[in-house]
């Protein structure tokens, strides 16, 4: 059992415990210290103290006594896995579409985790007193791209903090039903759970609403493709660059759905324009074979960029679009223009 040990100075008086803990253990955050104090795990001048809200008191000695990390529920499971970064800390993985991060009901096994206890064992400090990869973001199932995992506690809640404080560079690149006017731009709307399926999320209409959570999604038309109306010009499908300022549930999908251009493939913020929506012409058949091929959402976590949480090093990694993707991107340049 690893011991933490933090002398209080004086301008430490007075402060919660669990606070003050959580500051000056770089090891731990409040929450996870706030339970390590109520399991009996924290020491003052040699007594337990269970009181997460106790007052610091100057001078004295503060003893965490960090428990051995239990073993995590998921089972281990040796999923290859397309690496981009490791070091002690981290691990930065293009994850495949089709890969859940999290084991969920129904969907308990083959995901980013199982593959990750795998990947990682022996190697895991205990992310919250588990041995288990600390995930502070995710991506959907079938959306594709550039994640990262915190090996450590201390990497993990340094992860955490930046992507709180939105400290992080996030790019994606979604192929889209028709293009965006203007075609460059900020979507500012805030994301709710829908009211009439729980299992969908959708833009409320209050931004005030205890609900709702601000959504900001800057993005930009990198490409249009074929043309869906020749008196306006309007395109039938664009590339589009989506830089994320938060990170809600499904921000980028419900974004583009609001501004009316929904993600081809998407199954469930989709459906409302029809794959005809296309266009009509030369290459008109190919571009139809290949969104429907796809078989997900036109939706790639491209960029990721972060100062490292134990390191101070500046991160950026890129993956580039998958097959699939890129695919569908070939078949849409021969759609004609005019």
């Amino acid at each position: 059992m690893n011991q933490i040990e933090i002398i209080a100075a004086p301008e430490d008086a007075g402060q919660r415990l669990d606070s003050f803990l959580g500051a000056k253990a770089a090891e731990i955050s409040r929450s996870r210290a706030k339970a390590l104090i109520e399991d009996g795990a924290v020491t003052v001048d040699g007594k337990v103290e269970v009181s997460p809200r106790a007052p610091v008191k100057p001078g004295s000695a503060y003893i965490i006594h960090m428990p051995a990390p239990v073993a995590a529920e998921p089972q281990a499971e040796a999923i290859p896995l397309v690496i981009l970064f490791e070091d002690q800390h981290l691990v930065i993985i293009d994850k495949a579409a089709g890969m859940a991060v999290h084991p969920a009901p129904g969907n308990e096994d083959g995901t980013l985790v199982n593959a990750l206890l795998h990947h990682c064992q022996g190697q895991l400090s205990g992310i919250g007193g588990v041995e288990r990869p600390g995930i502070v973001h995710r991506l959907d199932k079938l959306t594709s791209g550039v994640m990262v995992a915190a090996k450590t506690e201390i990497a993990h809640t340094g992860l955490a903090a930046l992507f709180e404080h939105h400290d992080i560079e996030r790019m994606y690149l979604a192929v889209t039903r028709g293009a965006p006017r203007p075609l460059s731009g900020t979507v500012d709307a805030a994301i709710a759970r829908s009211a009439n399926d729980r299992k969908k999320m959708s833009v409320h209409r209050n931004p005030d609403s205890p609900a709702a959570r601000r959504a900001v999604t800057h993005y930009k038309v990198v490409e249009t493709f074929g043309v869906r109306d020749r008196h306006t010009r309007m395109p039938a499908a664009a590339l589009i660059e989506c830089r994320l300022e938060t990170g809600r549930t499904h921000q980028i999908r419900v974004h583009m759905a609001h501004i009316g251009v929904p993600v081809i493939g998407d199954p469930v913020y989709g459906r409302q324009m029809g794959i005809s929506a296309l266009g009509s012409g030369e290459g008109h058949d190919a571009a139809i074979a290949a969104a429907k091929g796809l078989g997900r959402q036109a939706l790639h976590a491209a960029v990721l960029g972060f100062v490292h949480p134990v390191t101070g090093e500046t991160l950026r990694f890129e993956a580039p679009v998958p097959a699939d993707m890129a695919g569908l991107i070939a078949a849409l340049k021969r759609l004609p223009k005019d």
